[in-house]
């Protein structure tokens, strides 16, 4: 297991109880993504995978935190800030109400890990393998960001986190002893972690991939960096090193083909953006 989950390996997931009340109290099982408008399954809503995203973020990365491998290169981590501003800025733009996140980017020291993710209310964290054994220009790396963007946008991590209870594979099994409101906080941290490993669907992909070429053109990327960033993606998986990334993020027959037409489809808007002088940007921690 990857060593930024193994703070959390001792604690028992109480994901089924937290469902059940949930639905006991009337909580809504489906809701509408608030980006696209499709029907999503929603045991957790999106206000309580924020906040279980919140806690998860800070444990994940404690352990490169205190080993000093958490922005430790000073000009990538300002290179990522930049870009990733630019593209949320364009997020509150989808989103609006999405200017109270509290957005963060951790560029975490690891070049043998060829990965990114990001998790309920901006929280994110991009590997520097990707960026440095993909060797990605600006453009691709505004791919990557606003890819992940679009997960967190359409509430992926909440949805992933029910569908995970629904399915019981998150469920080991569960104790009710001490402090049951503290279990239950650790139980949900747990699921968002879990958000983070399990594999997005293709409509999640789908998903994401049109909304991130999108954001990334309205703040001045090139589109057609996408199909080329999972060009260089495939190569690696076809070679001795297989990405992390393409675990979670699954990459079905015809991507590339598909990214090429959302390319085209999306330049006027890059066209429009390149012409600006005055592209707005958001604070990133």
């Amino acid at each position: 297991m990857n060593s930024l989950f193994r703070p959390l390996r001792r604690r028992l997931p109480v994901l089924a109880l937290i469902a059940v009340l949930g639905m006991a109290l009337g909580l809504p099982a489906c809701t509408t993504n608030p980006v696209t408008g499709r029907s999503q399954l929603m045991l957790v809503s999106e206000n309580q995978a924020i906040d279980a995203s919140r806690e998860a973020y800070v444990e994940m990365l404690s352990g490169a935190r205190d080993e000093g491998r958490i922005n430790a290169d000073p000009e990538m981590t300002e290179r990522v800030h930049g870009i990733t501003g630019r593209v949320v800025a364009q997020a509150i733009e989808y989103r609006p109400e999405t200017a109270d996140w509290d957005w963060e980017i951790a560029v975490i020291e690891a070049p043998d890990t060829l990965n990114a993710f990001a998790m309920a209310g901006g929280k994110m964290a991009i590997y520097s393998g990707i960026i440095e054994q993909l060797e990605l220009t600006d453009d691709e790396l505004a791919q990557i960001i606003g890819h992940e963007i679009g997960h967190a946008l359409s509430a992926h991590s909440a949805e992933k986190m029910s569908v995970a209870m629904a399915s019981n594979l998150a469920v080991t099994g569960f104790a009710i002893t001490g402090d049951r409101s503290e279990l239950a906080l650790t139980g949900a941290a747990l699921g968002a972690v879990l958000a983070v490993q399990l594999p997005h669907s293709r409509r999640m992909e789908t998903e994401a991939d049109e909304i991130g070429i999108e954001l990334a053109a309205r703040a001045g990327y090139d589109p057609d960096a996408a199909p080329a960033l999972w060009r260089k993606m495939a190569e690696q998986s076809n070679g001795s090193r297989h990405p992390v990334f393409l675990s979670t993020h699954p990459a079905p027959e015809g991507r590339q083909r598909e990214l090429a037409r959302l390319a085209d489809e999306v330049r006027p808007l890059y066209e429009a953006a390149r012409d600006r002088n005055d592209l707005p940007t958001h604070p990133v921690n």
